[in-house]
């Protein structure tokens, strides 16, 4: 199946009585928000502003004239700074007159005042891919449609402003063009790649629960560390009881800021016990989500079945990100492998990934996403019930 665009919330249906609570109201908020960005009527029955939207074609360059050496990347990994290359990707939002013109400028600090709608609430969301030097020599981005997409879809999630994901993309592009053949140069680089990082937050300087009326995107490339070298995989510990990652109705879905912060108490004692990264279980059967930050994947033969399936958690019910990754192990497992294995997307539980391995059915799991690419959580045959 072709990769997909975000598919815009459906309207209630028009046998809904009057006075009935509407159970979606996320879905019809971000679809309102769609409507204002598409200029429809507003709640008065007044057409909406006509905003500026992000315009990839006025993009304006302002280029350093002192670039920084190229460091090392070993280097540039091992401190505690991310150390990123010449320039970064701004552009500025404001709900009077949307969009100004994007920018390519030298790579610097941001001022905020203490106030910001970011520092306070959360209101921020990013996503992540990579720019590869490619064994031919080119430069290439994997799939960044998708990223595009899923952080348009993000933003929308927390009210922040909406934009065309082509624009992001073509502005992606033109950083890449900027910084990476000098920071990925042809010889050499073969193989290496930079992380890109865009970002959406909230700017507004006024307290108060609101949705923001400014917001800045950005966007960053740098070095990042290796995570898929590590040997032997990593093994994991399943999420404590008192802690859950993401929920039914919530935003695991989408990629923000409050995802991340709260697991880090329990990723912090899953280290300090041995353990690469947590297995995050859901409701009271244990549901297998996410391991760490990265989507989770198990191979398995099913008792009585004549084929291994490779499974993985749903998409349906919105608790996993649509980790761009996880949609090409799929797509190329379907393609590739689809005479050998069966692929299901379906709920499964801890307690079902311990009983296959325990019964010698487990033959493998592993994660993928941007920072691992794809890599064995297990460092050996039995390390899965060492997990709870």
């Amino acid at each position: 199946m072709p990769p997909g665009a975000i598919s815009p919330a459906q309207p209630p249906s028009p046998s809904s009585h009057a006075g009935e609570q509407d159970v979606d109201l996320t879905a019809m908020a971000i679809e309102h928000k769609m409507n204002a960005l598409n200029g429809h009527a507003n709640g008065n029955g007044h057409p909406a502003p006509v905003l500026q939207d992000l315009d990839a074609s006025k993009l304006e360059y302002h280029l350093t004239s002192n670039p920084r050496p190229v460091p090392d990347e070993a280097v540039a990994c091992s401190g505690t700074e991310t150390i990123c290359t010449d320039h970064m990707l701004v552009a500025s939002w404001n709900y009077q007159t949307g969009w100004s013109a994007p920018q390519i400028r030298p790579y610097g600090a941001f001022t905020l005042m203490p106030t910001a709608s970011v520092l306070h609430y959360g209101t921020e969301c990013f996503d992540g891919l990579k720019a590869y030097r490619g064994h031919d020599g080119a430069l290439r981005l994997f799939r960044p449609h998708l990223n595009a997409a899923r952080l348009a879809m993000s933003a929308l999630r927390i009210s922040l402003p909406g934009f065309d994901p082509a624009a992001l993309e073509r502005l992606l592009h033109a950083l890449v063009a900027v910084d990476a053949p000098r920071w990925l140069p042809r010889r050499g680089a073969a193989g290496r790649y930079l992380y890109l990082r865009p970002a959406v937050i909230a700017t507004q300087a006024q307290l108060g629960v609101q949705v923001p009326k400014e917001a800045l995107l950005f966007a960053t490339a740098s070095f990042l560390p290796r995570l898929d070298e590590k040997p032997g995989g990593q093994r994991l510990h399943t999420s404590p009881e008192d802690t859950v990652r993401a929920w039914v109705g919530g935003f695991g879905h989408a990629k923000l800021g409050a995802n991340y912060a709260p697991s880090f108490p329990a990723m912090a004692e899953a280290q300090a016990r041995g353990f690469g990264q947590v297995l995050w279980l859901y409701g009271p059967e244990g549901l297998c989500t996410e391991a760490g930050t990265s989507n989770f994947f198990v191979l398995l033969r099913p008792r009585g079945a004549a084929r291994p399936q490779l499974v993985t958690a749903p998409l349906g019910d919105r608790l996993i990100l649509d980790g761009v990754n996880r949609r090409s192990v799929l797509e190329l497992a379907r393609e590739r492998l689809g005479e050998h294995l069966d692929v299901v997307e379906r709920r499964f539980t801890i307690d079902e990934v311990v009983e296959a391995e325990r019964e010698g059915r487990l033959v493998e799991s592993f994660v993928s996403g941007t920072a691992v690419s794809g890599a064995p959580p297990f460092s050996g045959p039995h390390e899965a019930d060492a997990a709870p």
